[in-house]
């Protein structure tokens, strides 16, 4: 289960709003939607999916949007962190996205054969792949993307899936219109 929403900071404090991110298809969609929202204040957009990884996207008027997400194997494997995981964020050159198939062990056996040894493995040990690159189960992106509003780097890291769009809407004052949305 998903959960989205809006954050934007006005002069009277900040406003919530859930969005759909049916029609979001890029990045660069998702920044047009938040600065539909507020073209001149800060807007987060907050994405969440249920104990598994949360994101927070940041929108300063037209700079590039600021992203951070917390368990990019994670969010690999969601439609809606795919869209975060650029390539720029996961540390790898624009258009890399063809993998070298001389270099690609695609089942991990000979001719296509099955191999019994391999379906043994622990599942928690493998980690997901993103166009054909590792991708670890770690935080990955801005981490310091809150630190002006009161979440420092430290806690963000040390928040936990399950609640932590809810802990950051509290140290931003905007726990009660976060609230309202969810």
């Amino acid at each position: 289960m998903y959960f989205a929403a809006l954050l934007a900071r006005t002069e009277d404090g900040w406003e919530a709003s859930d969005t759909e991110l049916d029609d979001v298809e890029t990045l660069s969609d998702l920044t047009d939607l938040a600065r539909e929202a507020s073209e001149e204040d800060t807007v987060l957009v907050l994405i969440e999916q249920e104990d598994a990884w949360f994101g927070v996207v940041r929108v300063d008027g037209e700079e590039d949007p600021r992203i951070y997400v917390s368990d990019a194997a994670a969010a690999a494997r969601s439609s809606y962190g795919e869209i975060l995981l650029t390539d720029e964020l996961l540390g790898r050159d624009p258009g890399d996205d063809d993998a070298d198939l001389d270099s690609l062990d695609l089942d991990g056996t000979e001719d296509g054969e099955p191999d019994d040894a391999n379906d043994s493995e622990d599942d928690e040990e493998e980690e997901e792949s993103v166009s054909g690159e590792i991708v670890s189960h770690s935080p990955v992106g801005d981490r310091e993307i809150l630190a002006d509003l009161g979440v420092s780097e430290k806690e963000l890291l040390a928040l936990d899936e399950g609640d932590a769009l809810s802990t950051i809407a509290e140290a931003l004052g905007a726990a009660e219109v976060l609230e309202t949305v969810r």
